[in-house]
């Protein structure tokens, strides 16, 4: 365990002990004094993880990079440009599929390309931006 959930831990105990000695009329005030406790550590813990996301869009505004709210590879350079390459190259491989393969050459080349497009575009889906968000702990700094 972390110091902070060892901290934590004493003070559950500090407030379980402090019940049996008062009663069961002090019940209330206790249990409001120790979710106070944990509100102001997790209060203490987004603060934390935001004050660190704003510092690190700032660094990345200030070096030039992404602007903040855009997801990485907005651009329009960056979404297109590999999409623009690989047709272009899609002329030379599908000739080469068709020498070696006739149709089934042909089909499986350009399965490969809007395969490897489909990849490429895949960090720009919502869905896989919010699987990207979740894999990160909430609760870890």
């Amino acid at each position: 365990m972390e110091a902070r959930d060892q901290e934590l831990k004493k003070e559950l105990d500090a407030t379980l002990h402090a019940r049996r000695d008062l009663g069961e009329e002090y019940d209330s005030a206790l249990v409001e004094s120790f979710l106070e406790k944990i509100e102001q550590r997790v209060d203490g813990t987004v603060d934390r993880r935001v004050r660190r996301q704003l510092a690190e869009q700032q660094m990345v505004v200030a070096r030039g990079g992404a602007q903040p709210g855009r997801p990485a590879g907005s651009h329009f350079g960056e979404r297109y440009g590999f999409a623009i390459v690989t047709m272009v190259l899609a002329i030379p491989l599908s000739a080469i599929g068709v020498a070696n393969a006739d149709l089934a050459g042909l089909v499986v080349t350009w399965l490969g390309i809007v395969g490897v497009n489909v990849a490429n575009a895949a960090h720009l889906w919502p869905w896989q931006r919010a699987a990207d968000r979740r894999r990160a702990s909430d609760w870890e700094d």
